[in-house]
């Protein structure tokens, strides 16, 4: 199992065949499903609060994650066909399902896992430094003490949800200015007393996120979940916007790894 969810290929196309339960710590509600692949899924809905746009955080995220040798969960893309959970008797939930119908994400569910906390797991110097950077990278205000969104999953770290991140696209305004801007959030990261090694981690993580491998990462995003309340004519443009926006931000990580040593050492 763990081979499957560490590969790398294009993403996976499953459909959803059983909504089990629904995860209401989260405003989005995602909800444990079970796919025509027999597995069990996290299931993130294009019709929830933040639409579309949490999926792309999610899919560029965990797909940036994956590729700089941290643990994820595999990500696929879940059909939900028209008409699925009618007979879902809390209508709350049916709206959402109703909503939803059509291409979604979905992460592979991490049976028997449990929350990251600080407080009783020790993270290593390396691995930390590591989840900052690309937190910094990517903008995610949700990797804090009162929400980790990370699991401990046969004794190893696992992130999940990104769908915080990228906060820029819900308005797109002064994108490119913010693509060379520090992290004002990484104050509040809760692996940032133990990220020693920021400067020594941005030059290996930087080689590895090649304009490439960015492009192969954003050319997964469906066509249908771009466009929407977004200022481009055309999905490749709207594409390439991000493409632009991550490179340029990992040519100028220097800026955001100075911030977050600098909030770190504020801390110490």
């Amino acid at each position: 199992m763990e081979e499957m969810m560490n590969t790398e290929p294009a993403l996976r196309t499953v459909h959803v065949i059983r909504y089990v339960t629904p995860l209401r710590e989260g405003g989005s509600m995602p909800a444990i499903a079970e796919a025509d692949d027999m597995f069990m899924y996290v299931l993130k809905f294009r019709g929830a609060g933040q639409g579309t746009k949490a999926l792309i955080a999610e899919l560029i995220g965990g797909e940036i994650a994956r590729r700089l040798g941290m643990k994820i969960p595999e990500i696929v893309f879940a059909m939900l066909d028209e008409g699925f959970g009618r007979t879902e008797p809390d209508e709350e939930i049916q709206d959402l399902l109703k909503a939803s119908t059509g291409l979604n994400l979905a992460l592979h569910y991490l049976s028997g896992s449990i929350t990251f906390d600080a407080n009783v797991t020790k993270v290593d110097p390396v691995l930390a430094s590591k989840i900052v950077w690309l937190d910094c990278l990517l903008l995610n205000v949700d990797r804090t003490a009162r929400n980790t969104n990370m699991l401990m999953w046969h004794k190893e770290l696992w992130l999940i949800d990104h769908g915080a991140a990228l906060f820029f696209h819900h308005s797109w305004q002064d994108w490119e200015q913010k693509a060379k801007m520090p992290f004002s959030y990484a104050k509040d990261h809760v692996l940032l007393s133990a990220a020693t090694e920021l400067a020594a981690v941005d030059t290996q993580l930087k080689q590895l996120l090649t304009p490439d491998i960015i492009e192969r990462i954003v050319a997964q995003i469906p066509d249908e979940w771009l466009l929407k309340d977004a200022p481009f004519e055309t999905t490749a443009e709207h594409r390439q916007a991000y493409a632009t926006f991550l490179n340029t931000r990992i040519a100028h990580s220097e800026t955001f790894v100075k911030a977050a040593n600098d909030a770190r050492q504020a801390l110490i």
